[in-house]
């Protein structure tokens, strides 16, 4: 996990998008949390048990972002990844909101607000890394769908 803060990665058609735009392509819960960096309840999301094979792609613009193989069960009350579908496809935010340091993740493409990542946690993965990512912020292509 490195370090991007810059917007260089983020598609032109999403980067030209108006919050009206935004507001009117996603429902209000989908606005909350992918554009004002909101977070859903635990426990409530309808992917935190979910273990249907396929692709977790951004719900605002479709990018795949994680794939099924990398979920894990964390009990964190959100679905949890040990790694991103490939690193160009999130980036990083230092997140000191909330009393905490912590780091945001976002969609590279139109920079929506997914979760966050946290490391250092001891789960039994291939890395040492929980992204915390809100069901909301994502749609599961089941690979039978996803081709």
């Amino acid at each position: 996990m490195s370090e991007n803060s810059t917007n260089e990665s983020v598609s032109a058609r999403s980067a030209a998008r108006t919050d009206a735009q935004w507001r009117e392509m996603l429902s209000p819960t989908e606005y909350q949390v992918l554009r004002q960096g909101g977070t859903e309840r635990p426990f409530t999301g309808e992917y935190v048990d979910t273990e249907t094979t396929g692709v977790y792609e951004c719900r605002a613009c479709g990018a795949e972002l994680f794939r099924s193989t990398t979920k894990f069960h964390s009990n964190c009350g959100w679905p949890s990844f040990f790694e991103p579908l490939a690193e160009d496809r999130v980036r990083y935010i230092e997140d000191t909101t909330m009393g905490m340091k912590r780091v945001e993740v976002r969609c590279a493409a139109c920079d929506s607000h997914m979760g966050h990542v946290f490391e250092g946690e001891g789960f039994d993965t291939p890395t040492d890394l929980r992204y915390c990512i809100n069901s909301v912020s994502m749609r599961l292509v089941p690979e039978s769908q996803g081709g």
